[in-house]
């Protein structure tokens, strides 16, 4: 009788995980699908292939694999191959082999970044700089070159145009993963906020952000890197909390403008405004995110330096019962006069 119970709540046990499972990549087959289609609002045709200045999917997908691992593939595929479907009447070897290549390029991220010891918490340097080099830049390489190729074998390109759309479409997913990446892993440790939170900073922060960003990418004066000002001010107060929000609204901003041609983008060619956006863009993610990795390591050590200090102190007080050691470490101030 045990064995049948057993039996049946194993068998109750692995029908809920396969559930489970398949939500899960549904979930991220949607959020794929609908980054899709935001990104394809910003859509401008180079040489014939449609681009995107900054393409979120590739951030979606790279945040998949790192919360759920490799299992999270199979729902990156099928959201690639949503957001082609809409683009195209039937599923041809061109479909296929861009579906391959949009998810074997976050594939190879995560496991580049996998390899490298990167940590979902951002609070080193060298996490930093591993998202932004070998995460976003050497990564989406994959799904560029994947893509271009096939265009050109199926004739739907010519041999001239293949650099101007190779760059434009390894700009817009690196953009993606800059972007959107980072967004997905602030997210995850969101809490309620409390009382003793800045909220005048934090609103002022906001206000200054949105007001600056519009202002520089919508005039026609060459002042849209006034907005790094922001990004260092929320990364030094805020950390990744403040600074990954902030860099995510100037790129959508400066995206919108560029496609718009307004602003600095004006007059402008539309590869000349890709090339700049992916410059601009690249500059921004990487002040936000080395920045904000740089004081939360710095933030970290202090911390650790204390705990070592205090245990150090209570190591002194059981070996010396009654001698406090007092303020440890001494400050300059404790030393006597004259030294």
């Amino acid at each position: 009788m045990r064995c049948v119970i057993r039996s049946k709540s194993s068998s109750s046990e692995r029908t809920i995980g396969t559930a489970s499972a398949a939500l899960r990549l549904l979930t991220v087959a949607a959020a794929y699908y609908l980054a899709g289609g935001l990104g394809l609002i910003r859509g401008v045709s180079v040489h014939g292939a449609i681009v995107t200045p900054l393409w979120p999917p590739t951030g979606i997908a790279l945040g998949a694999l790192l919360f759920l691992g490799l299992r999270a593939w199979p729902g990156i595929a099928l959201g690639s191959l949503s957001v082609i479907a809409t683009l195209s009447d039937s599923v041809s070897l061109l479909t296929v082999v861009v579906v391959a290549g949009n998810t074997l390029a976050p594939v190879c991220s995560y496991l580049i970044l996998r390899r490298a010891g990167f940590r979902r918490e951002l609070d080193r340097l060298r996490d930093g700089v591993v998202l932004v080099f070998l995460g976003a830049l050497a990564g989406m390489v994959v799904s560029a070159t994947v893509g271009t190729c096939m265009l050109v074998v199926d004739d739907n390109l010519p041999l001239s145009g293949f650099w101007p759309v190779w760059t434009a479409w390894w700009s817009g997913d690196a953009t993606g993963v800059l972007v959107v990446t980072p967004l997905l892993l602030v997210l995850r440790t969101v809490r309620m906020p409390r009382a003793t939170d800045r909220w005048i900073e934090a609103s002022a922060l906001a206000v200054a952000s949105v007001a600056v960003s519009l202002v520089a990418t919508r005039t026609s004066l060459a002042m849209i890197y006034l907005v790094f000002p922001l990004i260092i001010w929320a990364a030094l107060r805020f950390r990744l909390a403040g600074s990954a929000p902030c860099a995510f609204l100037v790129s959508v901003l400066a995206v919108v403008a560029g496609t718009q041609g307004v602003g600095p983008f004006e007059g402008h060619s539309i590869l000349h405004v890709m090339v700049n956006l992916a410059v601009f863009n690249g500059s921004v993610a990487l002040t936000a995110l080395l920045l904000a990795a740089v004081v939360t390591e710095q933030s970290n050590i202090r911390l650790r330096i204390q705990r070592a200090c205090e245990e150090l102190a209570e190591v002194v007080e059981r070996l010396a019962p009654g001698r406090s050691p007092g303020r440890w470490p001494s400050r300059p101030d404790d030393e006597p006069d004259g030294l």
